[in-house]
């Protein structure tokens, strides 16, 4: 691939219009962040009673009955809730919920629970099937038409009249914004230079947190879901009618050379080579010109290759670091709810989770930003994985003989530190797949970490009972991440892989300087590819 690398450096390398599309790309991730964040405010639970009795006090389910004026013999003198339920407050700012509109409370509060589940489905769905779409199709058609289908789907569950119909469309509606969201993410960090994908990588995260925390500003101008579905739906179609031109966001040029498409990468080439001031026409004496190096490729590769990510299996190297990426997202997301429980173990109210979770995405973000560059990926990971396994063990061993400001602090790192490997694992696992199967490998790993976060609304369909299980279960696997991560390459520095031959040559170097820079016997034998 060394003809493609060639090409982009002669097309202006990391220069002006690449790095303002790549900063435009920041703008969408407000939008897709309230879109996405939607969950958590239409599936509170407010303090709720029955209606026949207001002067009840709110609790959960005790008022699931009342007593009858007149008890009847051999009765208890209690009878089934059949009035309505009355609601003390509402949740989250919204006078009218899902949960309200419907009495999702008591014997019905586990459709809440499969809500959410049928919810982060959708987005697991949409990383793993979007993702392969963005090998085949292309980044811009999958983010183009991903919004499209957002928007439509939005409007539909804003009118949506029953709960099977709001089911459906959550599930197909949370694909859609994850298979947008992810062809973003991939088409920015291919327009980035190595020293560059850091920096716009984490903007764009500080970009998706705005969206969060002005999502419950938007609620309270709503006050109603289905209003609020439809303002996210706008937002949407907002991003459609900018970032849907091809000058606003163009295909990705790494993935049409990469995929033997030259003659489509040509008039994006030209444009970024003069707009960064080269001629693409003159060449130095040192080197050809960005026109003939695109006819040499025209020439050489006449049909597209398109790759399926199940070619992993040929591999040495790269299906194992695919693997522990995706374990270590899927115990970052899954144990993130023990850190909350140990937070608030009580009925907690809404935004004090909602605003700690938000605030402590943007510190990692921004801790991400301060050391993944200085210390390097691994070393990152290695780190942060390690604090999540420390402070997961301690509260599991001790949290009743620790005093409550050490539950505290605990929780709180435990938190940071699973955001923190969130976060790095989808950047680590972006820099590392091959461009032909960047998308559909990066689509198994965020999908891993919506895996994760299912487990906690299942255990909640069941009272909780198996929390503690839960909590013992992802204490234990981060352990062995913890172990995994060690076999993992060093990608900071690097140009992205183009191949599967190129990422399959990623060995894994040395933590501490001074060391050799490559293993003499390597932990997996390496790819018959690196020595051809």
């Amino acid at each position: 691939m060394e003809h493609e690398a060639r090409v982009l450096r002669l097309a202006g390398g990391f220069g002006r219009a690449r790095c303002l599309l790549a900063a435009a790309s920041w703008l969408p991730c407000v939008a897709l962040g309230l879109a996405l964040g939607s969950e958590l405010l239409l599936t509170a639970l407010p303090a709720h009673h029955c209606g026949s009795d207001p002067a009840r006090a709110p609790s959960t389910c005790l008022p699931l009955s009342y007593p009858e004026s007149v008890p009847r013999a051999g009765s208890d003198g209690a009878r089934p809730c059949s009035r309505g339920w009355y609601y003390a407050q509402p949740a989250a700012d919204l006078l009218r919920s899902p949960v309200t509109q419907r009495n999702l409370v008591c014997e019905d509060g586990w459709k809440v629970p499969l809500e959410q589940v049928d919810h982060l489905l959708g987005r697991l769905l949409g990383c793993v099937l979007l993702g392969l779409g963005c090998d085949w199709f292309g980044r811009r058609a999958v983010f183009v038409g991903s919004l499209v289908l957002a928007t439509g789907l939005g409007v539909g569950e804003a009118l949506v009249a029953s709960f099977p119909a709001l089911l459906t469309l959550r599930l197909l509606r949370g694909g859609a914004l994850a298979g947008a969201s992810l062809a973003l993410y991939v088409a920015r960090l291919e327009l980035c230079d190595p020293p560059n994908r850091l920096a716009f990588s984490m903007g764009a995260g500080l970009f998706s947190v705005v969206g969060t925390l002005l999502l419950p500003g938007l609620a309270l101008l709503a006050q109603d879901w289905q209003l609020l579905q439809g303002l996210s739906a706008l937002a949407t179609g907002l991003l459609l009618l900018f970032w849907g031109f091809p000058a606003m966001f163009p295909e990705s040029p790494c993935w049409l050379l990469a995929t033997g498409q030259p003659a489509r990468a040509r008039r994006i080439l030209w444009h970024f080579a003069k707009a960064s001031g080269v001629d693409p026409e003159n060449s130095t004496e040192e080197e050809s010109s960005l026109a003939m190096e695109l006819d040499v490729l025209c020439a050489g590769h006449p049909q597209p290759r398109h790759h399926s990510v199940l070619e992993l299996r040929h591999t040495h190297v790269t299906w194992r670091n695919a693997l522990i990426l995706g374990f270590s997202s899927l115990i970052s997301g899954g144990i993130r709810a023990s850190f909350l429980h140990s937070l608030v173990p009580s009925e907690p109210s809404f935004y004090w989770p909602y605003f700690l979770a938000a605030g402590l995405e943007a510190a990692a973000t921004v801790f991400l930003l301060l050391t993944a560059d200085l210390w390097g990926r691994r070393s990152v990971l290695l780190l942060s994985t390690l604090v999540l396994v420390l402070a997961s063990q301690l509260l599991l061993a001790g949290a009743q003989y620790l005093p409550s400001w050490m539950v505290l602090f605990l929780s709180v790192l435990g938190l940071l530190a699973s955001q923190t490997v969130s976060a790095l694992s989808s950047l680590f696992s972006a820099e590392i797949f091959p461009t032909v199967i960047r998308g559909a490998g990066l689509g198994l790993v965020l999908g891993a970490g919506f895996l994760g976060q299912a487990a906690v609304p299942l255990t909640t369909m069941h009272g909780r009972h198996g929390f503690f299980l839960q909590h013992v279960l992802f204490a234990s696997f981060a352990l062995l991440a913890l172990l995994c991560v060690l076999l993992l390459p060093e990608s900071r520095g690097r140009t992205l892989p183009q191949s599967l031959q190129e990422a399959d040559r990623l060995c894994r170097s040395p933590l501490l300087r001074g060391c050799p820079r490559q293993d003499l016997l390597p932990l997996l034998p390496a790819s018959s590819w690196g020595r051809n």
